[in-house]
């Protein structure tokens, strides 16, 4: 899955920005939280039976997508795919800070990732109109009406404030806390809740 590589890619060079070496983090407790939801890779590789292989699950799952970070870097930290569709890369953010805070690791990779490489979701969404018309997302407007759909991948190397600051780590950010929660009952399943998002806010 090319999503794979993207990821080594970005994970590579997340670890340049910080100033860590590869082969730092080998054997080390480090945790990889990684969102996903797309398999757009996996349903044209699997769609063929007679085509399908050994690397057909091992190159497309979520599992093993997440894994092969770990795998390639010698990581022994939770490793943890995340797929709560939209919100899929903050969650694994979040989880990567109970981690760090409950000292399940003393460094996490976490984002996510996300190509669109079949037209099939995107006529799906269409036809279920949760797509914006103008092909715009208007983010917590009145002016919203639907999504946008597009390819796109970050990473971002966390560690607790007070050991960051102690082995001399560039910070470029503080994240003072976060927050996860379910819509619950709306007027639809994919409608949002606002006040149950505005719950999680506060």
């Amino acid at each position: 899955d090319p999503q794979q590589r993207l990821l080594l890619e970005t994970t590579w060079e997340a670890l340049e920005r910080a100033g860590i070496p590869a082969e730092r983090l080998l054997g080390s407790d480090t945790g990889v939280y990684v969102g996903l939801c797309g398999s757009d890779y996996q349903q044209r590789t699997m769609a063929a039976v007679e085509a399908i292989h050994a690397y057909s699950l091992l190159g497309t799952a979520h599992s093993t997508t997440v894994g092969r970070i770990s795998y390639w870097l010698g990581l022994h930290g939770p490793n943890i795919a995340v797929d709560t569709a939209c919100s899929a890369s903050l969650v694994s953010v979040h989880l990567a800070c109970q981690a760090l805070r409950a000292s399940e690791c003393s460094l996490a990779l976490a984002g996510g990732v996300n190509l669109v490489l079949s037209p099939d979701w995107t006529v799906y969404f269409s036809r279920l109109k949760a797509l914006s018309p103008t092909g715009r997302c208007h983010t917590f407007s009145a002016d919203a009406d639907g999504y946008v759909r597009s390819d796109g991948c970050g990473m971002v190397v966390l560690k607790r404030l007070s050991d960051a600051l102690r082995d001399g780590d560039p910070v470029v950010a503080v994240i003072r806390g976060s927050a996860v929660n379910q819509d619950g009952r709306s007027q639809g399943l994919t409608a949002p809740n606002g006040p149950a998002q505005e719950r999680v806010i506060r």
